[in-house]
């Protein structure tokens, strides 16, 4: 591995590439904060396909991606005087100090658990109305249920078993039934976001990331979906024409694979 100096080096020497293509490259000259966000928002997902993938050459490519984006907004803020990527390090080191009086102070924890209880009360401290306040409005549903109901514990708002939380998420499941008996589109469009809330309340409790699971299972899908769809390529048959039977037959070669 590298050593300190030459992670520095390094460092260096994109901050300088980003110098040199913002003055000379007609695209780098013309992107704004705005034009670049989306193309972030890209760069993150692709990053967290590699991961899931466990491809880890791929991961050090992607976070090489995401390292520009995090050095080109810097560039763009000196450019206005408003900051640069030493007030980016300084302000981020500032906050790991004072969220970790456990390290840095004089504040003792039994465990993780206490961590992240002293993480979110010091971030109140700090001023914010609303633990909730940090999560962002554009995530996606499913990841930020998930941090919601991961804040929230972590000032102590939580069940105490999971055994409870299965318990809620039956309830919530026979609310639905309920619903879709009587048919009411609005309540169960209602009692529908209630059953994926229990549910990913339950795989916290599980040390499960729902999103990482569906994912997965996501990935599982379209692997046996293509592979049907190969199988009846070869045989000259469309999928349209197929049976569910014998799209099943494929379906279950493929669970062998």
């Amino acid at each position: 591995m590298n050593s300190r100096k030459e992670q520095l080096k390094a460092f260096d020497r994109l901050l300088t590439i980003m110098d040199e293509l913002r003055e000379q490259c007609p695209w780098d000259k013309k992107q704004t904060m705005q034009t670049l966000r989306h193309l972030t928002i890209e760069e993150t997902y692709e990053l967290g396909d590699a991961i899931l993938d466990n491809d880890l050459d791929e991961v050090k490519g992607e976070l090489g991606d995401l390292l520009l984006h995090i050095v080109f907004y810097a560039k763009i803020g000196s450019e206005t005087n408003d900051f640069d990527i030493a007030d980016v390090a300084n302000q981020i080191c500032e906050k790991l100090i004072s969220r970790h009086p456990h390290i840095y102070g004089d504040v003792d924890v039994a465990n993780e658990e206490e961590v992240k209880r002293n993480w979110e009360n010091l971030k109140l401290k700090e001023g914010k109305k609303s633990v909730l306040q940090g999560v962002p409005k554009s995530l996606p549903a499913l990841v930020k249920a998930n941090r919601i109901q991961d804040k929230v514990a972590g000032v102590g708002f939580d069940w105490e078993e999971p055994q409870q939380v299965f318990e809620k998420l039956k309830e919530e499941l026979e609310e639905l039934q309920h619903e879709v008996t009587e048919s009411n589109a609005d309540k169960i469009e209602a009692e529908f976001g209630d059953v994926l809330f229990s549910m990913i309340n339950y795989a916290r409790f599980l040390n499960i990331n729902p999103e990482n699971a569906l994912e997965r299972t996501n990935k599982k899908f379209i692997n046996r979906f293509q592979y049907l769809e190969a199988k009846a390529k070869e045989q000259g048959i469309a999928l349209k024409d197929m049976t569910l039977a014998e799209m099943d037959v494929f379906w279950e070669e493929a669970k062998l694979l």
